[in-house]
């Protein structure tokens, strides 16, 4: 576990550049705000590609397979971005941030991981841990950007391409540090007694996924989303990410618009991606303790405050700042708990792909809200994207009322 949370250490800088200077890439090279959303859509897009075939890589060969071949193509990726700043080219960087994309994506299996190497009862708390490497990776961002633009100035170059030139040197350590990961966390989900002398897996439910061995015979998103707790864990996560997609386009373009720099715009992302992992382990204690739902519904309705906030204020840099704070803290309360409800229900030859499913489907939302956010912007102005994020937060609640009625 901690091996993994380093890795994320060295390795979360990429993530936080997609976010924060591809809306600012995509205006440089198109010179269309309406545009903007293009690169959070593409990075939901290629988790929505990816996540289910590398979920279905790491139920047959292992989860640290599957991650290296996320971090190679990520570096691969990172490259391509950096050479289409350069040449200012836009195609380049749609394919440089697509590779990258489905790399990073990739490697997100490590959360799959995390889920695999403790019992039931912990499995919210170790997405936490996780989440600590991401924490203490976060000075990192400023501090590579500011070196790139120093970099940037002496030879003359674009700003926004050097840090993508830097972060193989980042990723690499990180995959080094995978390699010592030992044994494959899949062998260890598989024989979790093995590793907990006295555990015993718990009974199944009444109607759980799967037969008495927890087998589930053609196991894909249908017989999933048959199951109504799995259909709104779905559904909450991918409400979380569509609305942290939406914040991360604005959160760029506000700043920018008010004259602030690359760097004060990396800090205020940093703030953001300190709300998705601060509380990560308080709300996976918390997730652990008093159920899955009680931890999922509350973060959605977070994340839609503090999409509210950076669409509907006037780029103050503090309102701006807590709202991405506010949707980062509440994405972080949706999406570990939902994903922890996911692992529960489905044995560790079937929890990659399960996992995966959950996160292709937020990666179609991310894709299509981050779309929708430039065009929203140029026809009605930032309300409209505020109204955007909170009817997409609704949508959980009213499935929710819905099945209680029926019920």
């Amino acid at each position: 576990m901690a091996l993994f949370a380093l890795s994320q250490s060295f390795t979360g800088a990429g993530m936080q550049f997609a976010y924060g200077f591809g809306p600012l890439m995509v205006l440089a090279l198109t010179g269309s705000a309406g545009l903007a959303g293009l690169s959070v859509a593409l990075i939901g897009f290629s988790r929505f590609l990816i996540a289910y075939p590398i979920g279905e890589v790491t139920d047959r060969f292992g989860r640290k397979f599957g991650i290296f071949m996320g971090f190679t193509l990520a570096i691969v990726g990172a490259l391509v971005i950096g050479t289409s700043m350069t040449t200012m080219s836009l195609w380049i960087f749609v394919v440089g941030l697509l590779i990258f994309g489905m790399g990073m994506n990739a490697a997100a299996q490590m959360r799959v991981a995390a889920t695999d190497m403790v019992p039931p009862n912990h499995r919210a708390r170790a997405l936490g841990y996780m989440s600590l490497g991401s924490l203490s990776g976060l000075a990192v961002s400023p501090i590579v950007t500011e070196f790139a633009t120093g970099i940037a100035a002496k030879i003359g170059t674009n700003e926004l391409g050097v840090p993508w030139f830097l972060l193989p040197g980042l990723i690499i350590p990180g995959m080094i540090l995978i390699a010592f990961v030992r044994p494959d966390p899949r062998e260890i989900g598989m024989n979790l007694a093995k590793f907990y002398p006295g555990y015993s897996a718990p009974e199944r439910k009444a109607g759980a996924p799967g037969g008495a061995d927890g087998a589930i015979p053609n196991f894909n998103a249908f017989t999933m989303l048959k199951n109504r707790r799995m259909l709104l864990a779905v559904v909450c996560n991918s409400a979380g990410t569509g609305n942290m997609s939406l914040v991360m386009v604005l959160t760029s373009l506000v700043l920018h618009e008010h004259g602030h720099s690359l760097t004060m715009i990396a800090l205020s992302h940093m703030f953001h991606s300190a709300g998705m992992f601060a509380f990560t382990v308080p709300l996976g204690w918390l997730a652990d303790r008093v159920g899955r739902t009680r931890v999922m519904y509350p973060g959605v309705g977070v994340a839609l405050v503090g999409a509210g906030m950076v669409a509907l204020t006037d780029g103050s840099y503090l309102f701006v700042t807590l709202g991405t704070f506010l949707v980062g803290m509440g994405w972080a309360g949706a999406n570990v708990a939902s994903t922890a409800l996911i692992a529960d229900e489905y044995q560790t030859v079937e929890r990659g792909r399960a996992v995966g499913i959950n996160e292709s489907f937020s990666g179609g939302t991310s894709m299509v809200m981050a779309l929708v956010t430039g065009p929203l912007i140029q026809w009605s102005g930032l309300p409209a994207t505020g109204l955007a994020a909170m009817a997409l937060a609704v949508i959980p609640f009213v499935i929710y009322g819905w099945f209680k009625l029926k019920r």
